[in-house]
């Protein structure tokens, strides 16, 4: 329900959808442009901000950056809960969500690159297995993943994130979350989640892998499959690990064990259901 296939336009269906409300309010598809070109337009939290209205900074870049006088203290409590708010909404929208897999890749991956397609098969694997997927939301990997489980009936969830550019929610989310705080957002993919699978990516990508990584490697969560797919992508960063960080006592060689690196959707799939099926 809510996935529209065939030869359905996904964009003019959610505008034709919202204008029938009277006009008052436009989609975000229809909002980025208007007759004479790009219309700027960002979303902070849940407030929508076009042209001259659009802040160019970020809550997260106001939150790190402020080295000034001692009286920003005073802002702080409102900031808190707004902080707490994003949780609030995030366990509320997925606490009855069910089994579920987070799927992370490249939000740069374009649709005739070949992990788009394999987001695509992973996310519908993902629903014939019996789970929800959540990803980020965005385009590239991501959407691929959405799209998958979209198109197999499943439940297709997208976190996003404000960031300085916007790059909105893709039209294969079902669910979607809008996050302020990256902290609360990773918060809602490892507590909603029975394990990670991860496409070819960059830094964000790399972030949630290493988050997760983390989080195994000191016992915070256990039973939690992390499975990066792509081994012609991934091998450099395995070795790395292997032949430097453990090298060099960084690190321990069972802490190498906690992700596995294939290119077989197969074993991907069944280590997610085994760590479904022992919890």
């Amino acid at each position: 329900m809510g996935c529209f296939t065939g030869g359905v336009d996904h964009k003019s269906a959610e505008s034709d959808a919202v204008s029938s409300q009277g006009g008052a309010v436009h989609s975000q598809d229809e909002a980025v442009r208007s007759e004479d070109g790009v219309v700027s337009s960002k979303y902070k939290g849940p407030l929508l901000q076009r042209r001259s209205q659009v802040e160019r900074e970020t809550a997260d870049q106001r939150l790190l950056d402020e080295r000034g006088p001692a009286d920003w203290v005073h802002g702080d409590p409102w900031r808190v809960l707004r902080i707490q708010s994003e949780f609030v909404e995030g366990f509320g929208a997925l606490a009855e969500l069910g089994p579920a897999i987070a799927v992370f890749g490249s939000a740069r991956t374009k649709v005739d690159d070949p992990a788009y397609a394999l987001g695509e098969e992973i996310g519908g694997r993902l629903v014939e297995a019996g789970f929800a997927v959540i990803t980020g939301g965005g385009p590239g990997a991501m959407e691929a993943a959405n799209k998958g489980a979209c198109q197999a009936g499943g439940v297709s969830v997208g976190l996003n994130i404000e960031l300085p550019f916007e790059q909105g929610l893709n039209s294969w989310v079902d669910i979607g979350i809008n996050f302020r705080y990256f902290f609360a957002r990773k918060t809602m993919f490892v507590k909603y989640s029975q394990g990670f699978i991860v496409l070819p990516g960059g830094f964000g990508t790399f972030d949630e892998l290493f988050e997760a990584i983390t989080l195994v490697q000191t016992g915070k969560i256990t039973r939690f499959p992390i499975v990066l797919v792509g081994t012609s992508y991934w091998s450099g960063l395995v070795d790395w690990l292997r032949e430097t960080v453990l090298a060099d006592g960084k690190i321990s060689p069972p802490d190498l064990d906690i992700v596995t690196v294939t290119d077989d959707l197969d074993e991907a799939i069944a280590l997610m259901v085994q760590a479904r099926d022992a919890s």
